[in-house]
């Protein structure tokens, strides 16, 4: 099995920015797709981002494209998730996501391993 632990939520201004950081352990990060999703208060976990195992494809929602981009370090086991031009709509709780298959990278079920999310808070 592949453990999850995000970090580097925090409270930052309309505006800026902030990189999360997925770190796995117990097994390479580099076996597995890995998807970075958002559940705001009252609201559903909804998909943000995706890479695949290999890095050479990427999924974005659209209310993120052109904003946040994902990328992994394989020699560090984690992924990184990096948010420009945050917006109060993107507060929420972000949990990265871990699955050794392919197919609907914005389907949670497609993913088998969670971490228990950072909480990111964006002020206007």
């Amino acid at each position: 099995q592949v453990q999850l632990v995000e970090s580097g939520g925090g409270l930052v201004q309309a505006g800026g920015s902030l990189r999360l950081s997925c770190a796995a352990s117990g097994r390479s990060i580099s076996n597995y797709n890995v998807g970075w999703f958002r559940q705001a208060p009252g609201k559903e976990r909804e998909f943000v981002i995706a890479i695949t195992w290999s890095g050479s494809s990427t999924y974005y929602a659209g209310s993120v494209k052109g904003r946040f981009t994902i990328s992994r370090d394989n020699a560090k086991n984690t992924v990184y998730l990096q948010m420009n031009s945050l917006k109060p709509e993107d507060t929420a709780v972000y949990y990265c996501a871990a699955g050794s298959n392919g197919g609907n990278y914005y389907n949670p079920q497609l993913y088998g391993y969670w971490g228990q999310g950072t909480q990111v808070t964006v002020s206007s």
